[in-house]
């Protein structure tokens, strides 16, 4: 299987489904992790970085997990495969354009992903659909134990596990929820949720992550604090509190848009549905900002026979990767954009 055999279908975690899916998009659990007797990566020999993945890959590669999984070699595949994985939230950018040995073992359901040579010798990650952090964690905590009788991890108990980067010292867990908030947006509060979570310590990015502003009203809420407090603590703090809290004001948002700025909000939908379904030309950017608005027109029962599923489809499938890797060649920008524009319109249009 190779990296463009995902090009033309839907993540499994990003279909719509799930608990809450109307506000949190997806859960995504991480665990970055050393071995033991080697040096952090940028100290590290192209031959040690070899050893690392090829010992990492085999370990990985025996475990059964529950399904088959394959093994894309990073420094093999080409810049689109590796923009697709990114696009698909499978491999960070770093990982896409790092250099020398490094690879990805993937999931057909793309529900578990392992990063070996990125940042850390070993970043495995877990996603689930909505609001499925402990399920997430379950699982990755499992496969994390399965790795760790195959290899030894560089840990310190005084410090846990030793990573990289001092920010992921501890536990080096990352637990992280794909949310959509217009309401909140439309409505002025945005800026209270980025205050409460600064006031937290929790991070606010984009929708592709690290380094990303958010677009169409995505963001990524995730932990910054890995020392000193247990897996299973962040997992429920955030499934039993944080997250159910920004629903609840998400919801509320949406209630007080329709009762108080009802032709608003229609109008806004409208317009994005009247472009969508006309435009020639539509970038990559502006297709996440009016998918969005329809995304919550569909979520508020303002839009008919048009589901979240075909809305979350249409946000994957016309990204930049995705779009010239179902062409089956390079597309300049002018290109992408009538191609995504074509796909929009040919969906849409059906309904």
């Amino acid at each position: 299987m190779r990296p463009n055999d995902l090009s033309s279908r839907i993540s499994k975690w990003f279909d719509g489904s799930g608990p809450d899916a109307d506000i949190v998009i997806s859960s995504r659990v991480r665990l970055a992790r050393n071995l033991a007797g080697f040096e952090f990566l940028p100290c590290l020999t192209a031959q040690r970085k070899t050893a690392i993945l090829k010992k990492l890959k085999e370990a990985i590669l025996s475990l059964d997990i529950g399904e088959e999984v394959f093994f894309v070699n990073m420094a093999d595949a080409s810049s689109l495969e590796q923009d697709l994985l990114v696009e698909r939230h499978l491999i960070s950018r770093q990982h896409a354009r790092g250099k020398g040995p490094r690879g990805v073992i993937i999931a057909p359901s793309e529900s578990f992903t392992a990063m070996i040579n990125e940042e850390d010798h070993l970043r495995i990650q877990v996603f689930g659909a909505g609001l499925q952090l402990k399920q997430c964690w379950e699982k990755i905590n499992h496969i994390d134990d399965m790795i760790e009788k195959k290899v030894e991890y560089a840990f310190s108990g005084e410090y846990g596990y030793l990573t990289a980067c001092p920010t992921n010292l501890g536990t080096g867990i990352r637990v992280s929820v794909m949310l959509h908030l217009p309401g909140l947006k439309m409505t002025g509060q945005i800026e209270k949720f980025f205050n409460a979570a600064r006031d937290t310590n929790l991070a606010v990015r984009g929708l592709f992550g690290e380094g990303t502003e958010a677009v169409g009203d995505f963001f990524q809420l995730s932990n910054q604090l890995t020392l000193g407090v247990s897996e299973s603590d962040i997992v429920n703090e955030f499934s039993d509190s944080i997250v159910p809290k920004i629903v609840e004001y998400e919801k509320l948002a949406r209630t007080e848009l329709l009762t108080e700025q009802t032709n608003a909000v229609d109008d806004k939908i409208q317009r994005a549905l009247g472009v969508l379904r006309n435009a020639r030309l539509i970038s990559s950017q502006e297709a996440l900002f009016l998918l969005s608005q329809i995304r919550m027109g569909v979520n508020l029962g303002r839009v008919k026979n048009i589901s979240i599923t075909t809305i979350n489809e249409l946000f994957m499938l016309t990204q930049p990767a995705h779009l010239q890797l179902n062409k089956g060649r390079p597309l300049d920008p002018d290109s992408r954009d009538a191609v995504r524009a074509e796909i929009i319109r040919s969906k849409l249009c059906q309904n």
